[in-house]
């Protein structure tokens, strides 16, 4: 038996989440069954343990859209026992169970190996969202966009994708503006490496359709109106990457900047991601990110405390990133 963060139905078919026991009989179809040393609490976790999204595709379900861990058995040509192995997306934790448990069955095509030189930790630290931030990156560079091109702009800067948007741009020597709701973290954006802050109240209203032209690059996370202010103030030829929706999944937009000014909208998405894309990510991040870049931006809990943390989550009362320790003994 092992513990495990489980979501089902009561007989009021009202949605319970609690810590429990199950066996590893109990999992689900896979090739590869994982000892989890590490998840994460990401924002579509937090919906998906309160309730307050449509996440959950069936019950019970365990959440966790993230893991890191050893094999301990697989019938994959893949992976072999003792291998170290990390997973972002692919519906786990949605319709798969996930990774907020000390063991997960998985599917071998889901799993990419750990980074050599890359602690279990430091994987979990990035987790979805860092990987997510990288992506964003990656499209800026792959549409042109160099850091003598001009400001970047970073929308929902205190989330765990902006936290990291903001360190790794900042490690590519790009000049990186942060927009938050959350003016008092102003020092921590800061000490990302932001170059200037500004209020999210600047984006988050009702715009013109083309205002004055600043950003060389944007990296969104937030949707709506924050998404079309930002295309509206995007340099002409510059390139906008949309990765969230934090403000709401509507564009409220025209296509005067697109058709005006030559601005490029990429969507970026991290569920389904091609195995060679996720490898070019994670080996990125572990090439441009230093030590000091996972202790400042993650905060480690336990099992136990993720259903409150998820609250906190989504009440706006959490920065950065967090790293759910599920191995009683890890050293990584």
């Amino acid at each position: 038996m092992f513990q495990a963060l489980i979501i089902h139905q009561d007989d009021a078919n009202q949605q319970v989440c609690e810590l429990g026991n199950i066996s590893e009989d109990q999992l689900p179809e896979g090739d590869v069954l994982i000892a989890v040393d590490y998840s994460t609490l990401n924002y579509k976790d937090a919906l998906a343990i309160t309730g307050k999204g449509r996440i959950v595709r069936s019950y019970p379900m365990i959440p966790g859209i993230d893991l890191v861990g050893q094999v301990i058995d697989s019938a994959s040509e893949r992976f072999s026992t003792g291998d170290q192995v990390l997973l972002n997306g692919f519906g786990v934790g949605e319709k798969h169970w996930g990774g907020l448990a000390e063991r997960a069955r998985l599917k071998s095509d889901w799993l990419i190996p750990l980074p050599q030189g890359m602690t279990a930790q430091q994987a979990m630290m990035i987790g979805t969202a860092g990987y997510t931030a990288m992506l964003s990156v990656m499209a800026l560079q792959k549409q042109g966009v160099t850091p003598e091109a001009g400001e970047i702009l970073v929308t929902g800067a205190n989330g765990g994708v902006g936290s990291y948007a903001i360190r790794i741009l900042s490690r590519l020597g790009y000049q990186v503006v942060a927009s938050t709701g959350r003016m008092s973290e102003k020092d921590y954006l800061i000490s990302l490496g932001a170059t200037d802050i500004i209020d999210r109240e600047s984006l988050s209203q009702a715009g013109k359709p083309l205002q004055k032209e600043r950003w060389a690059g944007v990296i969104d996370c937030v949707g709506s109106h924050t998404l079309a202010n930002a295309c509206a103030t995007t340099q002409y030829g510059g390139v906008v990457t949309a990765c969230g929706l934090a403000q709401g999944m509507d564009f409220p937009a025209s296509v005067a900047p697109f058709i005006l000014r030559g601005v490029s909208l990429i969507g970026i998405d991290s569920v389904m991601r091609p195995l060679a894309d996720r490898i070019e990510a994670w080996q990125a991040l572990y090439d441009i990110l230093q030590a000091e870049d996972y202790q400042s931006i993650a905060v480690e809990i336990s099992l136990s405390e993720a259903e409150e943390t998820a609250y906190k989550l989504l009440e706006g009362k959490v920065r950065g990133r967090v790293l759910v320790k599920l191995a009683k003994d890890s050293s990584n």
